[in-house]
């Protein structure tokens, strides 16, 4: 494909499209044109989150319903939005991000069950004993929204991502979207399925731009849901008022003898979705022989088909050639000893370059000589694993700093123990890979943990009040 690029990604503000003087080129992997993108610059971010407050205030409507987000989420599945169909998003989201197709198939149904499943979460989330409404002669917990405005500001790397700020809108926020350079069709795709869903309007604004607009907007809004690496943890991490979903260094524990159901669920973890989601395991600590444990780990991760990202057979990542190029030398620079027994499977190279300007990044099983190796701390978004030795007498301090544990063998113990450890987040036992999840199992807490606070209201017996509260006062009432 070459010539002129065959859609547009245009600003959202207040669920209005809006033009934009600025535009910037998005193209695939391969180099050829996708999508014209507008840009919305820093201080036009800043004015949206003032026109939200002045124009839009959030006492005009209810959040919107379990119903109606349900409906968006099948729409987002199913309908003609923007003018793609599904399969056009799913084409267009793997040639722009270099994400097998199969993996944008899957965020089509994820979306779908994410958006069916927001009453349960809800109802999941609401700390007990909280009230939808005061009467008189009472004091009650409200559970209430801490602002009115969250941004967030979004990653490229996996449309998943974007299953996780849906809830927000349940709880009654305004959302403006700051969406990933490479990945503006799901945001955007899921604003105009909750809008056409009948979402109010104001609630949902997309911006895309640059790091001073990502700035700008969680100076401006109440709160915010950055997700990034260890830079974003840098930039924003002492910023109280920011949600960092920063990286996943999710692990897996293995104890006992090396089966095909041991390898079989270590290959799961590490290489579902590409190895593009933070829950992807990225460090796997052994107490029997890493190196024999690595050799079956790489024979089966060394059969990963490497295609264009559109094609039904792709199951790897694909950058282009000088970036793809970039990130296997950050590998060897990161390698310290360690071995990488998949890149030794394949004569050519670690690098299966396609012969369109893009290359596919072949899985890495690095095997490490000590617990403490550096490599135990690096996650790369491509199915790369390192494996590490692992004893008793020091059971929990490899573990720590985990997204997400799977536990291996027959202790459960060990899962007991890890489940203690603050900074492991999501503990799974008895074979379950590192990105298994129930339909209320939270992700890295609940997200209402950040957005929302219990706070007491009373009512003086024989006052005038209602059933409820209002819904400018922020209470989740469904």
């Amino acid at each position: 494909m070459s010539g002129e690029a065959p859609y547009k990604v245009s600003v959202i503000r207040a669920g209005r499209v809006a033009s934009s003087a600025e535009t910037t080129p998005l193209r695939g992997v391969d180099g050829t044109p996708i999508a014209e993108v507008d840009t919305a610059p820093p201080l036009a971010a800043s004015l949206t989150v003032s026109e939200l407050r002045r124009r839009h205030p959030l006492g005009a409507a209810p959040a919107p319903d379990p119903e109606t987000l349900r409906l968006a989420g099948r729409l987002f599945a199913t309908a003609t939005l923007g003018g793609m169909t599904p399969d056009d998003y799913c084409q267009a989201q793997a040639r722009a991000g270099g994400i097998p197709i199969k993996v944008a198939r899957h965020s089509l149904e994820d979306m779908a069950a994410t958006c069916a499943n927001v009453g349960e979460r809800v109802a999941a989330e609401r700390p007990a004993g909280t009230a939808g409404g005061v009467r008189a002669g009472e004091i009650r917990p409200m559970w209430l929204r801490r602002g009115d405005i969250l941004s967030v500001i979004a990653p490229s790397n996996n449309p998943g991502t974007h299953t996780q700020w849906v809830h927000a809108l349940a709880y009654g926020y305004q959302l403006v979207i700051r969406p990933g350079t490479r990945d503006p069709f799901t945001p955007s795709r899921l604003i105009l399925a909750a809008l056409e869903a009948g979402v109010e309007p104001s609630r949902l604004s997309l911006l895309p731009g640059g790091h001073a607009t990502g700035d700008a907007l969680v100076k401006a809004s109440d709160l915010s849901l950055v997700f990034g690496g260890d830079a974003a943890v840098k930039r924003y991490g002492s910023d109280r008022r920011v949600i960092l979903r920063g990286p996943g260094r999710s692990k897996i524990l293995h104890t006992g003898e090396i089966t095909e159901r041991v390898v079989d669920s270590i290959c799961d973890s590490v290489a579902y979705d590409a190895g593009l989601r933070c829950t992807n395991a990225s460090a796997v600590f052994t107490d029997g022989d890493p190196a024999e444990l690595g050799e079956a780990i790489a024979r089966r991760l060394g059969a990963m088909v490497a295609a264009p990202p559109q094609s039904p057979d792709a199951e790897l990542p694909v950058l282009p050639v000088e970036q793809a190029r970039a990130m296997r030398a950050h590998l060897e620079s990161r390698l310290a000893g360690a071995v990488d027994l998949a890149g030794a499977r394949h004569p050519e190279g670690p690098l299966a370059d396609l012969g369109d300007g893009s290359a596919a990044l072949r899985p890495a099983v690095l095997v490490c000589d000590r617990a403490d190796h550096p490599g135990g701390r690096v996650e790369l978004p491509f199915p790369c694993v390192w494996v590490l030795p692992w004893s008793r007498g020091n059971p929990i301090e490899p573990l720590r700093d985990t997204l997400a544990l799977s536990v291996l063998g027959d202790d459960p113990g060990l899962a007991a123990l890890a489940l203690r450890e603050p900074s492991i987040r999501k503990v799974v036992y008895g074979g379950l890979p590192t990105h298994a999840a129930g339909p209320t199992s939270p992700h890295d807490g609940y997200l209402s943990q950040d957005l929302m606070e219990v706070r007491a209201y009373g009512i003086a017996a024989g006052a005038q009040t209602a059933e409820r509260l209002p819904a400018h006062a922020g209470a989740v009432t469904a």
